[in-house]
C-alpha cells in the first residue's frame, strides 16, 4: 500500500504544528520520521491514523484521495498507530485488550481470539499470557500486545511513535527484529523518533521535520552530523561534565527496606553529599523506583531510617519532605507530575507555595507564567492545557515548576522522550542545581546517560542494590553485565 500526504496543515491556535508537509511511504520499507520535540512528528502521524483531522491537505492511498473521521476508520483502511504511551486498558486481561476493535458482536469468539493471539505470539517470539492482566506487563510487552492486535485487524501500515521509550535493551532488539520481519512481508513501517542512533540502525529512508515543516529527506546510511543539522539548524557541541566540590551529607539511608506487592528491596545504606549526582541503573521493576519514592516521602519504609541534612525523616508526611527541600519528578508526566485539564498558568499558581492571598491575582499569575515559559523555552502560552504539550515541553514545564532552592532532587528518566538538544538543555539546568549544592539521584534506562552524568552509580537487580561504583571505574559494557546479574565478575574487575 502506497501512502502519500500532500501539503498537510494542522494548527492549534497560533502554533503551526504541521505547516504544509508532504510525505510519501512505499510498501515493504521502514521510514524514519525524525525531529526535535515539538517539530510536528506526532501530530502528522495522528492525522494519518485518523486521530486528528487536518485543517487542509490530502491523504492519498494507492492513488485515491481519502480521509478518516476516526482511528477505527483508519485501521479498517489498513493504517494503525502504536502510541508512545500504549492506549490499552490495564485493568483488563491481555485477551480482552486483544479483542478490542476485532468484533462488534456482544458475544465474541474468545476461543478463536485466544488461538490467534497465541499463534501470532509464537510467530514473532513473544511470550504473552492471554490471562495475564495488562497492568502486570512491562511497557515492551504492552507494545508487543498492541502490535499483534493491529496485525490481527489487518493493518498494512504501522506507525510507531517513540517506541523505544521505557523499554529494556533486549525488548528493543526484539522490537527491531519484528519491524524488519514485517517490512520483509510487505508492511510499511513509519518509525517516529528523535534518537539518531536508532534511526541509523533501523531505517532506509528518513524525513526530518523542523518547526512543522520538512527540513530534508535523506537516504540511509548518512552522516549523523547531517541529520543533527537538519533537526536543529546547527551542529551541537556536547556538554562536558565538570568537577564540583561536594559538600556535607544531604541524604543518609540507614539499612532501609521498601516493599511492594511484587518486590522487596532490603538493607539499603547510602550517603549522598551536596552537589553529588548518583545514577540508578537496572531493568524496569528491579527496585530503583521504590527506593527513589521512599526518599521522596511517597512510600513508607518497612524498616530502617531516612535522614535529610541530619534530621530523621522516616515515616514523615510527603509535605514534610517538600518543606525540607526535596523534589521528585516522576516518569509519568501527565499521570503523576501534571494535572490534565489545567493550563500552564494554573500549574504555576498551584506550585507557588508563597501565595500571599486566598484570592488569585490572575494578571500577575499569567505574567509570571509567561516569564517561566520564556525562561524554560516551553512551546506554549499561559493558557495552553498541559496535555496538549509535546512530551519534551511537558518535561520542561515540570522543571519550571520546581522551587528555586532544593536540597535533594529525585528524577525518573529525566530525558526520556527528549531529542538531543532538549536532553542537553535539561542536563545543563540540572547541573546548575548541582553547582548550587543540590544532590541529584536519577533513574535512567540509557546507559550512556548514566555513565556520562553520574559521579557514582547504583545498580539494582531483582530487589538488590549494589555498592556504589564510581562512574570512572566502570565501562558501559561492564555496567550492562551488572544489570544482567553478572555482578561478581564485574565488581572484581573494578576493585
Amino acid at each position: 500500500m502506497q501512502i502519500e500526504l500532500r501539503d498537510i496543515k494542522k494548527y492549534f491556535g497560533s502554533v503551526r504544528a504541521n505547516d504544509g508537509i508532504p510525505l510519501t511511504i512505499e510498501p515493504g520499507a521502514i521510514y524514519g520520521l525524525l525531529g526535535e520535540n515539538g517539530a510536528g512528528k506526532t501530530t502528522l502521524m495522528k492525522v494519518l491514523s485518523g486521530y486528528l483531522t487536518p485543517d487542509s491537505g490530502t491523504i492519498v492511498m494507492d492513488g485515491k484521495e481519502t480521509s478518516f473521521s476516526s482511528p477505527a476508520e483508519a485501521i479498517a483502511r489498513g493504517i494503525g498507530m502504536l502510541h508512545q504511551d500504549p492506549l490499552d486498558f490495564p485493568p483488563l486481561k491481555v485477551l480482552d485488550n486483544f479483542l478490542l476493535g476485532r468484533d462488534r458482536r456482544l458475544l465474541q469468539n474468545r476461543a478463536k481470539a485466544r488461538k490467534d493471539l497465541l499463534g501470532l505470539s509464537e510467530r514473532f517470539g513473544f511470550a504473552l499470557d492471554p490471562d495475564a492482566y495488562v497492568h502486570t506487563l512491562t511497557v515492551g510487552e504492552r507494545q508487543q500486545l498492541e502490535i499483534l492486535r493491529l496485525l490481527s485487524l489487518g493493518v498494512q501500515v504501522i506507525i510507531l511513535d517513540e517506541p523505544t521509550t521505557g523499554i529494556s535493551a533486549p525488548q528493543k532488539v526484539k522490537l527491531f527484529d519484528t519491524l524488519h520481519r514485517l517490512a520483509k512481508e510487505g508492511k510499511s513501517i513509519i518509525f517516529v523518533s528523535h534518537k539518531l542512533g536508532e534511526v541509523e540502525e533501523l531505517c532506509s529512508q528518513v524525513t526530518v521535520l523542523r518547526r512543522g515543516q520538512v527540513a530534508g529527506e535523506v537516504t540511509m546510511p548518512c552522516n549523523a552530523d547531517q541529520l543533527v543539522e537538519l533537526m536543529f539548524g546547527q551542529c551541537l557541541t556536547p556538554s562536558v561534565k565538570e568537577a564540583v566540590e561536594l559538600g556535607q551529607p544531604v541524604l543518609v539511608l540507614d539499612e532501609m527496606s521498601v516493599q511492594s506487592y511484587r518486590l522487596n528491596v532490603s538493607n539499603i545504606s547510602l550517603r549522598v553529599e551536596a552537589g553529588e549526582v548518583i545514577g540508578l541503573a537496572g531493568l524496569e521493576g528491579s527496585g530503583q523506583r521504590l527506593m527513589l519514592r521512599a526518599c521522596a516521602g511517597l512510600l513508607k519504609p518497612a524498616s530502617g531510617h531516612i535522614f535529610l541534612d541530619g534530621e530523621e525523616m522516616t515515616h514523615r508526611l510527603y509535605r514534610k519532605f517538600l518543606e525540607a527541600g526535596v523534589a521528585y519528578l516522576p516518569a509519568g508526566r501527565l499521570e503523576e507530575g501534571l494535572i490534565p485539564g489545567l493550563n500552564l498558568a494554573e500549574h504555576f499558581i498551584l506550585a507557588n507555595r508563597e501565595q500571599p492571598s486566598f484570592f488569585i491575582d490572575w494578571p500577575t499569575a499569567k505574567q509570571y507564567a509567561h516569564r517561566k515559559i520564556e525562561e524554560f523555552n516551553i512551546i506554549g502560552s499561559p493558557n495552553t492545557l498541559v496535555e496538549s504539550l509535546s512530551g519534551g515541553n511537558q518535561q520542561r514545564a515540570l522543571l519550571a515548576l520546581l522551587p528555586p532552592s532544593l536540597r535533594l532532587l529525585l528524577l525518573e528518566h529525566p530525558t526520556r522522550g527528549l531529542d538531543v538538544e532538549s536532553a542537553m538543555w535539561m542536563w545543563d539546568r540540572l547541573l546548575e542545581r548541582r553547582r548550587q549544592g543540590t544532590a541529584i539521584l536519577f533513574i535512567s534506562a540509557d546507559l550512556d546517560e548514566i555513565m556520562e552524568r553520574s559521579d557514582r552509580i547504583l545498580v539494582f537487580s531483582g530487589g538488590v542494590m549494589s555498592d556504589p561504583i564510581g562512574a570512572d571505574q566502570i565501562s558501559c559494557e561492564q555496567l550492562g553485565y551488572l544489570i544482567g546479574g553478572k555482578g561478581d565478575e564485574v565488581l572484581q574487575q573494578t576493585r
